[in-house]
């Protein structure tokens, strides 16, 4: 019941990025460059939202002292193995986050921000300057800072809704299809970007979305508040992704010209 009510109140604005003008504007290998450009973020960021649930929910630290409960433990160990240690097209161990550097390396997409990001990240600089220094795109800094905002609240029956439906499933069958079209009509290497969506499709949308709802209806219980609070915390991560793909699909319509020319 709670699940169905949760989902019913974000429903519009998941249509919304579903059905987001931005997956039909990438009709070439140009306009699929800038989109990861910004999409890059949201991958790191995800990853960072799942490493935040494992310290919440698992103990990571020393001495080791069992913590929640180990159904909750379970669910997202195998989430964050299945994240941080994939298989690439050739079997090789490899987190989503590597593959997507791969994929953007392969299409000729530009890696210097995202780079810069990381860099600033290892010499110890806040996620927020690190975004500055990186000079990362407008929506891509808000986007990531909106999530910290909520991990630094530190609720975790927020961040697994989140986690759950704010993240997993918003890549639509039909992006697919566009790049099936960008694949047989353009010059440029895009397989391991191709191969990224099939996984996140085939693992983030199907086994890992089924894991992630039963850690949030584990975390919220029969709890109105938290559910509540859940709810609240998902559309406000929802608004910041419809603002992230209209900040893309910005940035896709500005290089039309210079894309022409």
């Amino acid at each position: 019941m709670h699940i169905e009510r949760l989902r019913s109140s974000i429903d519009p604005l998941r249509q919304e990025i579903i059905q987001h003008p931005l997956y039909r504007s990438i009709n070439s290998v140009e306009a699929l460059r800038v989109y990861m450009e910004h999409h890059v973020y949201a991958v790191w960021d995800f990853m960072s939202l799942l490493k935040s649930l494992q310290q919440k929910l698992t103990c990571v630290t020393l001495p080791w002292l069992p913590v929640g409960s180990a159904n909750t433990r379970f669910l997202i160990n195998e989430i964050v193995a299945g994240e941080e240690s994939d298989v690439d097209a050739a079997g090789n161990r490899i987190s989503h986050f590597e593959l997507y550097l791969q994929a953007m390396e392969k299409a000729g997409a530009d890696t210097t921000s995202i780079q810069r990001f990381i860099a600033a990240l290892l010499e110890g600089q806040s996620v927020s300057h690190a975004l500055d220094i990186a000079e990362a795109p407008v929506a891509a800094r808000q986007f990531v800072r909106t999530t910290f905002q909520l991990i630094d609240e530190d609720r975790s029956h927020v961040l697994s809704a989140v986690f759950t439906f704010g993240r997993e499933d918003l890549i639509p069958e039909m992006f697919l299809s566009l790049i099936n079209k960008i694949e047989t009509s353009m010059n440029a290497d895009i397989s391991v970007f191709k191969y990224y969506v099939e996984r996140h499709i085939e693992v983030d949308g199907g086994h890992h979305s089924q894991l992630a709802l039963e850690m949030t209806s584990e975390l919220c219980g029969h709890d109105e508040q938290k559910w509540n609070q859940a709810t609240i915390a998902v559309e406000q991560a929802l608004r910041s992704r419809v603002e992230l793909w209209s900040g893309a699909l910005q940035a896709i319509q500005m290089a039309q010209p210079a894309l022409i020319n």
